[in-house]
């Protein structure tokens, strides 16, 4: 025993975190295994639902019936490049941003 009460063998036993001698690969395992799975299970999807989005939003046309976010119908009278006017009802017309709208509806 030392003067701080700490037995050589003791503290020759620590081998530095690596058990066997072996590499540490099982910590990058799990990082790549981790980003996969936020990959297919976030990422992939979120995209996939923006590009749906930004194809929707591109092919509306004059006379198309929309939901805005908000849960608005109407019939579309106007396009412009970032704004759309929405017919509510017969006179009632709105401005909403183009990205508002987020599906379209069957009459």
């Amino acid at each position: 025993m030392n003067l701080f009460g700490v037995s050589e063998a003791y503290a020759m036993a620590a081998n530095g975190g690596a058990e066997g001698g072996r590499p540490g690969y099982e910590g990058v395992i799990m990082l790549v295994i981790m980003f996969a799975i936020f990959y297919f299970l976030l990422i992939r999807p979120q995209q996939k639902r923006a590009k749906e989005h930004r194809q929707l939003v591109e092919s509306l046309k004059v006379g198309d019936a929309v939901v805005t976010a908000g849960g608005v119908h109407g019939k579309v009278t106007a396009l412009q490049d970032t704004v759309i006017t929405i017919e509510v009802a017969t006179g009632v017309k709105i401005r909403v941003n183009r990205s508002s709208i987020v599906g379209t509806k069957q009459e």
